[in-house]
């Protein structure tokens, strides 16, 4: 069996029904969900914790029964709670689910049994939006009154269609075959149903219904006048079965009292209702917009070649290419999209207007990238990112979301992801003094499909603990795409979106640029571990013709050279705040796009937007912008004149359809931006790190850390400003002499999140008896480290990275001599950014050598690392620092650092100062606690050793 056999065989059973549909189906209206919020707090979670730290919103369901009442666990979403609540009545009631699994003859007899149900007098009233069609079917007038369309029953039943695809499998995407099987089915009742041969395609029950549960004509009757008067004017669109022919808008004058069906059919060229087809629901579930077409004399297959249909017959029986995409069922001739029909539990119909740019945003919601600008409203200034940066970073909706509204347009099963866990593990004993650095150059041009897979690979290098699969199968459970990164994660939810963005990625190429040959796309693929199959090709035969087409018919653009586009002039102007925005800022713009004509000064809006906020350096915008904002300071506006991009896009941004396709039609015809850079958020310190940096910096100062704790065989340390325990946390990981490890911190939120952690982890650890772990105390303290307390004087090691430049300049000269002279621990590991490296970080340009280093005041070009750091000191600066503290207080020091090289300029990234006390009996302690224990693990059955002085 070849690997792509392999993958393509059916993974799982056909999944069961959930708990809430379990209910509905013994109690129907009768079961009552009530859903409350409810407080939660962190407190209770880890023994010894004394700080109130409010967890998340949770919600808590009271489920009423007619025999009980059931109340949920809290949980983090309203739906999870109903579900809760519903799983726990099924488990008192003693309810077991049964999987509809059915022989043939089965579907087939339970087929016959719901036709049965359907026609009988009690469904009639019932709030079904089947049941309203027939109510206004019984209004049409003489021999079709009561007449209910093959297809009406075929696409507004879903329990129809269910039981159909056991009879045949072809149902799934064959209106036609489920019409066949409803009519077959209604045959084998002919007292109550009466069938026609298909020169009809409908039902009709055979005996009127009692006059007491008909629909009351009354006042139809004494108001003649108004239902000839009474019309509803609403808005559709045409689509042609011929390429050639573009898709337009037309009125429809909908009936307020007949049957709607029989005022579509004239449009489409038929006489009545049973002439129609109808196609699912196109969008969200709730929709009721669809296509209407008529039914062919002959089937052609999907894959029939689009060069063919360009210059086939433009019979109403050929394939209609645009609508078949749209709904992923095989649609012949003309075909209107409407949006009109009933709903549940509601009387009246509904209808809302579809107008061309209702169609052109379903076409741009089927490509990833249009699906990202729409979830943004800015179809025209947004573009996908080309990484899934952070998640305070992201904008619009997340790359699983539209991946899985990707597959929910296409028709394929919902994405199946797939989260490993792995430990960390690095070598400590690795040098980490001297990484090589990764520099991520940013392009102005759209990138290759080669160039897209190499920038789109892990900048950062994550060694972390989640590593994330995603497979991509048919409804029939045929396996078209595996994506199996080798990178892994710190966050569960960084590796979920980072794969779907990979997928994305690949798929946007793939339907952006379709000159690309397959050679190109499988290798694009490999590049993002990406496993295609020929399934695949097949699925989307259809997306290349019919995106193009709407592409390229008002405009001659090519849409898979995007880089060939002209630089446009940019002009600048305004008053310049002095904040410019750097890689990894959050640049915040006010823009409007519009549609001009230079000769003829005429201009159409197309979209705008008061604050948009985008990422600089990830591509989450048209190139010119960011080229323009790159330039720009807070305060100042910009204005250019571009070509243009794909009209389907355009046509989806214009509020007025008919006024954008007047000006598209001009070969002069431009795309105009006005913007002005509102605001820029500098990018948060990690960020820019870990855009530089394989392993993370972050890491690398870890690591350089526990090289050091295990080469001083010391069994206690205290990290100074823990924060969230990532140093502590990272302990655990390596074997190591320690067996007291203490954190202090003034933030106590920050210190609840490491209790949890810590407190989890030394359990497992305990528990599983990891001979590896030899802690027996853990504590952490809220205190400021510049204040002294003896319970930590005289510890083996202690640990200060990236705190100092936090405080103010003379606050660490205070801590350096509090923590040297009274703490006195053996060992203190102190780290800081090297302000001479940001030149780097920032991509900015270089002090001059003219200018003080000590000015406190860096100049615009370089900034500090994040905004909370008070300095940041160059080499020199912290050599002086460092060197008067360890002469003051008798250690010996020595200099070294993580990211670059010592004898590379700028040097280090992080600096790093190793202080040893030199005297083995260090000064006189005064006994004194200025911090407050907030959590507490211990051993209690193993003894405690003290440090050896």
């Amino acid at each position: 069996m070849t690997e792509t056999e392999k993958l393509s065989v059916n993974p799982a059973k056909k999944a069961s029904l959930s708990p809430k549909a379990i209910i509905h189906q013994t109690f129907g209206d009768k079961a009552c969900y009530k859903v409350e919020e409810v407080q939660d707090s962190t407190q209770n979670e880890c023994p010894g914790l004394a700080v109130q730290q409010k967890g998340p919103c949770l919600y808590q369901c009271t489920l009423q029964l007619p025999e009980m009442v059931v109340v949920s666990d809290p949980c983090r979403k309203k739906k999870d709670a109903e579900q809760s609540a519903a799983e726990k009545a099924i488990e008192k009631l003693g309810i077991h689910q049964k999987e509809y699994n059915p022989t043939v003859q089965e579907a087939r007899d339970d087929l016959v049994g719901r036709l049965t149900f359907l026609f009988a007098d009690e469904f009639l009233s019932s709030p079904h939006p089947l049941s309203a069609h027939f109510r206004a079917a019984l209004r049409r007038e003489g021999e079709f009154s009561g007449c209910i369309p093959l297809s009406v029953i075929a696409v507004c039943d879903a329990k129809i269609g269910n039981i159909c695809k056991f009879i045949n499998p072809l149902a799934e995407v064959n209106l036609l075959e489920v019409m066949t099987q409803i009519q077959k089915a209604a045959e084998k009742v002919p007292d109550l149903i009466r069938t026609y041969e298909f020169e009809q395609l409908a039902l009709q029950r055979r005996n009127p219904y009692p006059n007491e549960i008909k629909p009351s004509s009354v006042d139809h009757e004494l108001d003649l006048e108004f239902q000839l008067v009474k019309r509803i004017p609403i808005e559709v669109v045409r689509i042609p079965v011929s390429l050639d022919k573009a898709v337009e808008s037309l009125t429809l004058n909908i009936s307020a009292t007949g049957y709607y069906l029989d005022d579509i059919a004239p449009e489409l060229g038929m006489t009545e209702a049973s002439d129609i087809l109808i196609s699912r629901t196109i969008g969200r579930a709730s929709s009721e917009m669809r296509i209407y077409y008529t039914a062919p004399k002959q089937q052609h297959p999907r894959e029939i070649l689009v060069s063919q249909l360009v210059e086939a017959s433009r019979s109403e029986t050929f394939l209609n290419v645009r609508a078949t995409y749209m709904t992923g069922q095989e649609i012949s001739g003309t075909a209107i999209l409407a949006s009109v029909g009933y709903r549940w539990k509601s009387t009246d119909l509904f209808h809302e207007d579809v107008s061309l740019r209702s169609y052109y945003r379903i076409l741009v919601n089927m490509i990833p990238s249009g699906a990202y600008r729409i979830s943004r409203e800015a179809v025209i200034a947004a573009r996908l990112p080309l990484a899934f940066t952070t998640k305070n970073n992201w904008r619009g909706s997340f790359p699983r979301d539209i991946l899985c509204t990707f597959c929910r347009f296409h028709h394929l099963s919902e994405p199946l992801f797939s989260i490993k866990s792995n430990s960390l593990n690095s070598s400590p004993g690795a040098n980490v003094s001297r990484k090589k650095l990764k520099v991520n150059e940013s392009s102005k041009e759209e990138k290759s499909g080669e160039d897209l897979a190499a920038a789109s690979e892990d900048p950062a290098g994550h060694n972390g603990a989640f590593h994330c699969e995603v497979k991509i199968y048919t409804k029939s459970r045929h396996l078209i795409l595996k994506c199996s990164p080798k990178e892994s994660f710190r966050k569960q939810t960084d590796a979920t979106q980072s794969t779907a963005l990979k997928v994305l990625s690949w798929l946007n190429v793939f339907f952006e640029k379709p000159d690309l040959s397959r050679e190109k796309l499988n290798l694009y693929a490999e590049k993002l571990d990406i496993l295609l199959t020929p399934d695949l090709f097949k699925n989307f035969v259809l997306c290349h013709p019919v995106h193009k087409l709407e592409s390229r018919r008002l405009v001659n653009f090519d849409s898979s050279d995007i880089s060939k586009e002209s630089e446009p002039s940019i002009d600048i102007g305004g008053q310049n705040a002095g904040i410019t925005p750097s890689i990894g800022s959050l640049a915040c713009i006010s823009y409007t796009a519009s549609l001009v004509i230079e000769e003829g000064c005429k201009k159409e809006h197309l979209e705008s937007c008061e604050q948009f906020e985008f990422e600089i350096g990830n591509e989450a915008v048209l190139p010119h912008i960011e080229a323009a904002v790159i330039q720009m300071g807070v305060g100042q506006s910009a204005h250019f004149q571009m070509d243009l991009l794909p009209s389907d896009y355009i046509l989806a941004a214009a509020g007025d359809s008919a006024s954008a396709l007047s000006l598209l039609s001009s070969k002069s015809c431009k795309l105009e931006f006005n913007l002005t850079l509102l605001r820029v958020t500098e990018p948060l310190e990690e960020r820019m790190e870990q855009a530089l940096f394989s392993p993370p910096l972050s890491k690398q100062r870890v690591e350089f850390a526990v090289q050091y704790i295990k080469e001083s065989s010391a069994t206690s340390l205290v990290d100074f400003g823990c924060g969230s325990g990532s140093l502590l946390d990272s302990l655990l990981l390596y074997p190591t002499s320690l067996e007291k490890i203490v954190g202090v911190d003034i933030s106590q939120r920050s210190l609840a999140r490491a209790a949890k952690s810590l407190h989890s982890k030394l359990n497992r650890l305990v528990d599983t008896k990891d001979p590896s772990c030899k802690i027996k105390v853990a504590v952490l303290f809220d205190g400021s480290i510049t204040k002294f307390d003896s319970r930590l004087y005289g510890f083996g090691i202690a640990t200060c990275l990236e705190v100092i430049e936090h405080m103010e300049e003379e606050d660490a000269s205070l801590f350096g001599d509090v923590v040297l002279g009274s703490f006195c621990p053996k060992i203190l590991i102190v780290s800081t950014p090297n302000y001479e490296y940001n030149v780097i970080l920032q991509k900015s340009t270089p002090q001059s050598q003219e200018e003080d280093p000590d000015d406190k005041n860096p100049p615009q070009g370089c900034k500090f690392r994040n905004h909370d750091h008070r300095f940041e000191w160059t080499r020199a600066q912290f050599n002086e620092w460092a060197s008067g503290l360890a002469t003051k207080h008798n250690y010996a020091l020595e200099f070294s650092g993580v990211g670059g090289a010592a004898d590379v300029e700028p040097g280090f990234a992080s600096q790093i100062a190793i202080f040893r006390r030199r005297d083995s009996s260090p000064t006189s302690m005064v006994l004194v606690h200025n911090y407050a224990p907030i959590w507490e693990w211990s051993r209690k059955d193993l003894p405690i050793k003290e440090e050896a002085a």
